[in-house]
């Protein structure tokens, strides 16, 4: 798997990552989903790179132009609930895509820390020889990604798969790695070293989905 770890150069970029993990900032959920939703555009335009393109004349009121635009089919799948204003800044720049959604949520065994990842609501088309785009903002163990690739494995074969996250433990990021087809491509913001013994990316952010869209009941 190759791994784009776009935060590492100087730019615009690490401005939402900064606002996004400040706490003081975070106190604005609608400012947060959109940081969210601008750092998947921006992940997305650096994606939209690798795409194949063709020529196609496009006619102007005063002549023609010759423009490469891309001719790929793609598919947009994010993980219910977190990945939506991820899912949302990828979306504005692939504004001609199909989606998928599905939801994997942690299901805790026992009385410790263990878990499991479940998977109980996938709503897709076929993804044959598509290119696949997996938006997961908080890619921390990396069992949800691999989980829904498996989910996904009944709506066919992509022709290339993307993973877009804004912020991962490299753990997880090894973890995937071995999951993943060779030439699937990761597109992240930010890489974090470590993960706490629940599990969550540290220093990270907290909880993307929470941060969003309000707390919610454990089951």
């Amino acid at each position: 798997m190759t791994i784009h770890h776009i935060g590492q150069a100087a730019s615009i970029l690490n401005t939402f990552v900064s606002e996004t993990r400040d706490r003081e900032v975070q106190k604005d959920a609608m400012r947060f989903r959109r940081n969210i939703e601008r750092i998947g555009e921006i992940l997305s335009y650096e994606l939209s790179k690798t795409l194949s393109y063709a020529s196609k004349k496009v006619s102007t009121p005063l002549g023609t132009k010759d423009i490469s635009l891309p001719n790929e089919e793609v598919v947009v799948c994010s993980i219910l609930r977190a990945g939506l204003p991820l899912h949302q800044g990828v979306l504005n720049y692939f504004d001609k895509a199909e989606n998928t959604f599905i939801s994997a949520y942690r299901r805790h065994t026992g009385d410790g820390d263990d878990f499991e990842i479940v998977v109980e609501y996938l709503a897709s088309p076929s993804i044959e020889g598509k290119v696949l785009i997996l938006a997961d903002p908080m890619l921390a163990t990396g069992q949800s990604l691999v989980a829904v690739k498996r989910a996904l494995a009944s709506m066919g074969t992509p022709k290339k798969t993307h993973l877009v996250s804004v912020i991962g433990a490299q753990t997880g990021i090894d973890f995937v790695n071995e999951h993943f087809e060779e030439d699937a491509e990761l597109w992240i913001a930010a890489i974090d070293e470590t993960l706490n013994d629940k599990g969550y990316i540290i220093p990270g952010l907290g909880d993307a989905g929470d941060l969003a869209f309000g707390s919610k009941m454990q089951h």
